[in-house]
């Protein structure tokens, strides 16, 4: 005679029980991939792709290499202060700021030792930022880490250039 398959319900349910009982087995912990270093191009630029808005700025901000970062963080909140409803953007690579479809008026860039800040009409600011551009009307103020720079005359500056008409680029 055949054995009969079937358990009764009180074996079943022992036989459930002690499986809960045994510890699970698991699949082993996995660390989470760890964010992408960013890419520094010459002279220790991030190269961030090219988009519009906060985000690509801030992603830019943040990849600037040491000091530099910092220094990034305060720019952007000095401008966006001076300027509200600023419009930003990266573009070849550098921060660019802009009031409207006026144009841009402003752009940030990272080199070796210092941070370069470009105002693309720059000679009609007063008094005129001192580093000289072979394009015409640019200006640039150049910021190495240990360089105090003036806040208010930036600030001044800031604001003179974006109620200038900006560059279309």
């Amino acid at each position: 005679m055949a054995k009969s398959t079937s358990e009764t319900p009180a074996k079943a349910a022992k036989k459930v029980a002690a499986q809960a009982a045994q510890p699970r087995k698991t699949a082993p912990e996995v660390p989470p991939p760890k964010a992408a270093k960013p890419v520094l191009l010459s002279g220790g630029n991030p190269q961030i792709a090219k988009g519009y808005g906060d985000a690509p700025v801030q992603a830019y901000i943040a990849a600037m290499p040491g000091w530099k970062s910092e220094l990034g963080r305060r720019l952007d909140a000095l401008i966006v202060r001076t300027v509200p409803g600023v419009r930003k953007a990266v573009k070849w690579n550098s921060p660019f700021y802009g009031v409207g479809d006026e144009g841009w008026f402003l752009s940030i860039h990272v080199f070796t030792k210092y941070v370069k800040v470009a105002f693309f009409r720059g000679t009609s600011l007063r008094p005129v930022p001192p580093g000289e551009s072979k394009q015409k009307e640019v200006r640039y103020l150049d910021i190495h880490e240990d360089d105090p720079f003036g806040e208010a005359q930036l600030a001044d500056w800031v604001k003179q250039a974006s109620q200038l008409p900006g560059e279309r680029m």
